[in-house]
């Protein structure tokens, strides 16, 4: 997470890493209460783990999968990228 958030800094600002690091943290919030709120992304169908994928903003978002009480954040995706190259390097 602190890779992604010196990236966003870095790129686009300070303004723009504290935007995206509250959209990520309101994110985390319904998955918390709601963790099948993602969708099943379909990238991913081939693995043998269930990963979704919840938008974070119109250009990002955050791949994670559910196992048990516990939830892991996989990536981040800029939505602009080749989806499948961006899959392939993921976990």
């Amino acid at each position: 997470m602190r890779q992604v958030a010196r990236y966003v800094n870095k790129k686009f600002g300070r303004k723009a890493r504290q935007e995206f690091m509250q959209r990520v943290r309101d994110a985390e919030q319904r998955i918390a209460t709601q963790p099948n709120i993602g969708q099943i992304d379909p990238l991913y169908t081939e693995r043998p783990l269930t990963y979704r994928s919840i938008i974070i903003n119109g250009l990002n978002k955050m791949v994670y999968r559910v196992d048990g009480d516990i939830i892991y954040i996989v990536d981040f995706w800029d939505t602009r990228r080749e989806p499948i190259k961006q899959a392939s390097q993921t976990e």
